[in-house]
């Protein structure tokens, strides 16, 4: 095999041997020109007759040189690609091969790394092809580069192999290293969501968690359900910006927090004000969208507040979609805003979805047609709030690698029919004039409990709570007031609401004192007991028993 012919085809052997063209023409005096030779002429006779001049590439022994490359060379000729040489490199790393044989009998490590069909490709197309970094069977990786050589009729193809070992295990262990942090980072996004879902009387709750894909770090996402007593429910969606672990950190001080300020009672919007100036104490440079809500069922209707986040929607009974658009302030952590609450009707039948923007965000739409498609896919998703959960996730075609972390709360106010119904009542007195207002709110209570058909210790604790509840706004509260009854098929609550804006406290009255012990005698014989101002003005005073099995 002649070697010297296929040296030109060699690359970059043709940009030497024009480099060394152009450099003689400039190094010949031009006899014709004016311009004289900057060298002196006994210089230029001394440096032409120092020395052996240096042979061309041309005039190398093409076989010496392969033979030297510390790289892998190997040369096939043919459709067959019959192995024509191989080079010392070669033969270290993979032993001695037989010439003239097919490059699948003699080469058998090329067609292990599927490079058969890359020669086709480069004899057909006579255009290079290089495959990066793949792992030879002696345990190193290599990148292939295939350059077509003509020869005759047939053609060939050499074969450059770089040992790239060092960088490809350099690489692995930067990806190890991504891998540990991101599961640390999801590990940790995990942890700091709630394990088990609270379970409102009188809502049904799902919800779900997609980390990104292993390209993308965990960002974060974050939700909660949290039972504000009185039959109250407060549900959270939030998004801290930023990603890895850090993100996730802020996410769990935000979600501690939330639980805190939400155990105060407060409307929706002081809650997120109190949780724009923790952010901002947090980190000054990290912002997060949140949407708080809180769903009262004896009013049937969903009160949020939205910082920077996307618009909760609501599916009715009829299947119609309504967004909840305003109001909306900026995120958390940007301060000096007033933030208002707003409110979107949950009546039974109904169902809600909060959820952040890796649900509907794609680089190729815009947000407002992700929101869109979101209203369309909710309108026709019906079954259980998991269910639903899982069929607005794979609308919006939320893979393993999702660029993006996707958090999705679906909660359905179910219409109670048949005897479902009869576990779920509500009863309501207007407590009107002055002292007699005390034994006819006992009186009530006493009817309601009886009809509910309550055992007879529930029924006296139901009406000895009542009684203290009404004579506690009689003595401190002001006119409207009412008294409110209502059992779910795990408790009964009953709530007294007034005028005045005063919360009490519980406190231990002395032997002398002739009064002060009206709560603390409630907050004894009750489950739980709470208060929380009214959006109006006023005061809601509440106390919750558990349900015997027997009377569920």
């Amino acid at each position: 095999m002649n070697f010297t012919r296929w040296s030109a085809r060699l690359p970059g052997t043709q940009r030497r041997a024009a480099a060394r063209t152009e450099n003689t023409a400039a190094a010949t005096p031009d006899r014709r020109g004016e311009s004289p030779s900057p060298v002196p002429a006994a210089r230029v006779e001394q440096l032409t007759d120092e020395g052996e001049p240096i042979p061309a590439v041309d005039e190398l022994p093409v076989r010496e040189v392969l033979d030297r490359v510390p790289a892998l060379v190997a040369l096939v000729h043919g459709t067959d690609h019959r192995l024509a040489y191989v080079n010392d490199a070669y033969t270290t790393a993979f032993g001695a091969r037989p010439l003239g044989e097919p490059a699948r009998d003699a080469l058998p490590e090329l067609a292990e790394l599927g490079l058969l069909p890359l020669l086709d490709q480069v004899l057909r197309s006579g255009k290079p092809r290089t495959l990066k970094s793949r792992k030879a069977p002696d345990g190193r990786s290599y990148t292939f580069t295939c350059t077509p050589v003509a020869e005759g009729d047939g053609g060939g193809v050499l074969v450059f192999a770089t040992d790239v070992t060092d960088h490809a295990e350099a690489a692995e262990r930067l990806r190890a290293s991504e891998r540990r942090q991101r599961e640390t980072a999801v590990t940790l996004q995990r942890s700091l969501l709630p394990q088990e879902l609270e379970e409102p009387d009188d809502l049904r709750i799902a919800a779900t968690y997609h980390p990104g894909g292993t390209e993308a770090a965990v960002g974060g996402d974050w939700y909660d359900v949290i039972t504000l007593g009185g039959g109250r429910t407060a549900l959270v969606i939030g998004d801290v910006m930023g990603r890895g672990v850090r993100a996730a950190a802020v996410m769990g001080q935000l979600r501690t927090a939330v639980r805190a300020y939400a155990r105060l009672d407060l409307p929706p919007h002081e809650v997120l004000q109190l949780l724009d100036g923790l952010a901002t104490e947090i980190d000054a440079n990290q912002i997060a969208t949140c949407v708080y809500a809180v769903h009262d069922p004896n009013e049937g209707r969903l009160v949020y507040a939205s910082a920077g986040h996307l618009p909760i929607l609501v599916r009715d009974e009829t299947g119609a979609v309504q967004r909840a658009d305003e109001p909306t302030g900026p995120p958390l952590g940007t301060g000096g805003w007033m933030h208002a609450s707003g409110s979107i009707a949950l009546s039974p039948g109904s169902t809600a979805v909060l959820y952040t923007d890796g649900l509907v965000e794609r680089r190729d739409e815009d947000l407002d047609e992700g929101i869109a498609s979101l209203e369309r896919a909710l309108a026709g998703a019906t079954g259980t709030p998991q269910v639903v959960c899982d069929r607005l996730v794979r609308s919006a075609g939320v893979t393993a690698d999702h660029d993006d972390d996707v958090a999705v709360l679906v909660l359905q106010h179910p219409a109670r029919t048949g005897p479902d119904s009869d576990l779920f009542r509500n009863a309501a007195l207007e407590l009107l004039g002055g002292v007699e207002a005390a034994p006819r709110a006992r009186a009530f209570a006493s009817g309601v409990l009886t009809s509910w058909r309550f055992p007879t210790d529930l029924h006296d604790l139901g009406v000895l709570a009542t009684s203290e509840l009404v004579a506690n706004s009689l003595q401190h509260g002001t006119p409207p007031m009412r008294l409110r009854l209502r059992r779910t098929d795990r408790r009964l609550t009953i709530e007294v609401t007034d005028g005045d804006d005063h919360l009490p406290r519980r406190r231990r009255a002395e032997p002398v004192d002739e009064s002060g012990r009206g709560i603390a005698i409630v907050a004894t014989i009750a489950s739980a007991w709470g208060s929380r101002r009214t959006p109006g003005g006023g005061k809601a005073v509440w106390c919750e028993f558990l349900l015997p099995k027997g009377s569920r």
